[in-house]
Order: C-alpha cells, then sequence, then structure tokens
C-alpha cells in the first residue's frame, strides 16, 4: 500500500524543487506585509475624523474619499502577487451635502464609530452584528458588507486588522490539524470541501497553507466560467479586494480540473453536457480578456476550447462515466501523471 501511494504522488513530488523556487522568488517579489498595530489603526480612524471636523469648522461639507474599488483601471497584474491595486488610483468622493451620497456618508461613519470601539476595546463583532445595530441605516446586508472593505481600503489596514469578523462560506477537510491564536485546535479531518466563491478567509487560509507549507495547491471545479474564475481568484485574486493582495493571492495555484479537453479525451456523455447560456459566453469573454491569461496559455486554450464547443460541465458529469469515476480514477491518474495545467 505504501508503494502505490509514493508511486501516485511521484509527479506530485517533483513539483517540490520548482514550487521552493517559486516560493523563493515570490517572496523576494512581495513586500513584507507588517500587522498594523492597534493604535495605527486607531490613529488612522481618527484623522479622518479630524478631517471632517476642520471642515465643519470652516463651514465647508466634509468629503471622503475612497479608493475605486470596482475599476480594472485602479489594478495591475504582477505575477508574483497577482491583481494588486495600483498607487495613485482613481477614487471615489462620497459628499455629506449630496442627497445622492449622504446616506453613504452616514453609514461609513457609524461603521467607523463601531470599529473604532471594538479595537479599542479588544473584541471583535461580525458583520451580521454591525448590520442588526441599525438595520435602517443599512438597509441590507450587502451594504454593511461592501462599506467594511471600502473602510479597509481607505484606511489601508487587512480587514482583520478592524476587528471585524465575517462568516466563513468556505470548508476544509483533509489530513490537517492546526492551531488557533487563541490555542483552539482544529481537526480538518471530516467530510467538508471548499465550495463556491471564495471568500475572504478561505483565501486566507489556502494562503497560510502555501506560505507555511509550500505544497502543491491544485484546483478542481466545474468545467464552466463560474468555476475557472473561483479558480482565478484563489491564484490572482480580485479587482475589489486588489489592495490586500499581498496577503491573499497564491499565484502557485494549479488547474487540475474539471479540463475542457477533459470532456472530450474522456468521452463524457452528450447528456451530461450542459450548452453554455449567453451570461456564461459573456463571462467566458470577459475571463479571456484578463490581463494574467497572457501567462497561462495553456489556461488559454481550455477556455477557447469551451468557447469554441460551447458546452460546459460540473465535476458530477464524471458520474455518467462510473459511479466512482472521480475519485478512482480521474484523480489519482491525475496526480500520478501530472495532469494539471
Amino acid at each position: 500500500m505504501g508503494s502505490d501511494v509514493a508511486e501516485l504522488f511521484s509527479q506530485v513530488e517533483k513539483l517540490r524543487v520548482p514550487l521552493l523556487h517559486c516560493a523563493e522568488v515570490t517572496a523576494g517579489c512581495q513586500r513584507v506585509e507588517e500587522e498594523t498595530s492597534p493604535q495605527e489603526v486607531l490613529t488612522r480612524i481618527e484623522n479622518i475624523i479630524l478631517g471632517i471636523v476642520t471642515s465643519l469648522s470652516k463651514d465647508e461639507a466634509p468629503v471622503l474619499t475612497l479608493p475605486n474599488r470596482s475599476s480594472w483601471a485602479n489594478v495591475s497584474f504582477d505575477s508574483a502577487i497577482g491583481l494588486h491595486m495600483s498607487s495613485g488610483s482613481a477614487v471615489t468622493t462620497i459628499r455629506s451635502d449630496c442627497a445622492s451620497s449622504v446616506t453613504k456618508f452616514a453609514q461609513i461613519l457609524k461603521i467607523l464609530s463601531v470599529i473604532y470601539r471594538l479595537v479599542q476595546s479588544n473584541s471583535c463583532a461580525t458583520k451580521r452584528d454591525i448590520y442588526y445595530n441599525d438595520t435602517q441605516l443599512f438597509g441590507s446586508q450587502k451594504t454593511v458588507d461592501h462599506i467594511v472593505d471600502d473602510i479597509s481600503c481607505m484606511l489601508r489596514v487587512p480587514r482583520r486588522s478592524l476587528h471585524v469578523l465575517a462568516t466563513s462560506k468556505g470548508l476544509i477537510s483533509g489530513d490537517l490539524c492546526y492551531m488557533e491564536e487563541d490555542g483552539t485546535r482544529i481537526d480538518c479531518r471530516s467530510s467538508s470541501v471548499a465550495k463556491g466563491v471564495p471568500d475572504v478567509n478561505s483565501r486566507l487560509m489556502v494562503r497560510k497553507l502555501w506560505d507555511t507549507l509550500h505544497i502543491p495547491i491544485f484546483a478542481l471545479v466545474d468545467a464552466d466560467p463560474h468555476g475557472i474564475e473561483i479558480m482565478c481568484i484563489y491564484k490572482y485574486g480580485s479587482v475589489a479586494m486588489s489592495f490586500e493582495a499581498h496577503s491573499l493571492t497564491v499565484p502557485s495555484v494549479m488547474w487540475l480540473g474539471l479540463l475542457p479537453s477533459d470532456l472530450q479525451r474522456l468521452r463524457v456523455p452528450e447528456d451530461a453536457l450542459i450548452p453554455l447560456t449567453e451570461t456564461d459566453e459573456n463571462k467566458l469573454s470577459s475571463l479571456l480578456q484578463r490581463p494574467y491569461l497572457s501567462s497561462q496559455p495553456d489556461w488559454q486554450k481550455e477556455m477557447e476550447l469551451m468557447q469554441q464547443s460551447k458546452v460546459k460541465a460540473e465535476i458530477q458529469s464524471l458520474a455518467a462515466i462510473a459511479p466512482d469515476f472521480l475519485t478512482s480514477i480521474y484523480l489519482p491518474n491525475k496526480l500520478q501523471y501530472g495532469g494539471w495545467i
């Protein structure tokens, strides 16, 4: 049994040397992100409030300035970092004397006051807690979520330094145990797996695994534009969180499956394939325009193949070949013979 396992992961083991080299290069290209001290966070919030008070003392309408987190023009691509916010990025102004932005101005100040108290008292709250603190002001949970990220970007501190927590959507499973900062021992040997669009906590966890262990990181996603985008966020990051790219992206991520070429190579039954919708085609076209695709010609070929075939497939489609095809044949062969890109 031991020799079988050794043979199965022989190709994976060959990755260790280039991965370690990649880790050294990445470490050399990335600046060291020091944890922002609580006092520094408080000082930055105080400076914002001081600016507002100063404007009022001059009989001027206070204005808040936020980096624009939704524009591709504000991000640059670096193969060692991923998508990161450029210096001198375009900004959005939130005016207190404008009907279209006065509500957001009040929402930002409210959340800033909550964060100030949390940091000052060294306590934490969830974004859900903040929403229920004043549901009439915020209107929706999504509003709170966006503003917390806006504040993190405005203060130029990692979101975790704000003492605001999110309910994680990602799950983890495997032969892994680790210790939380508070001494809690976490055992990951369960039946859970990561799923869905990666939240910040999931991305932080994958990045921590890479930084600590330098193990190969493989992505197994649906062969559709949505699955590909999930993988790209783990590897290269997103525009919205580009200001925190240094602690979230994992440039070493490799695409294990499900590849569009696998569908043809394995002759997945046609009734298990799904036609691309117009939304899928638009998403695929958008992905092909991303700046990082030029450094991934093999990924680009797979996406162009999907574009030509006009079909997509879920990982579960492999069950149409055999009920245990994914776990007994597909994954073992991929790992043994290096079937990733």
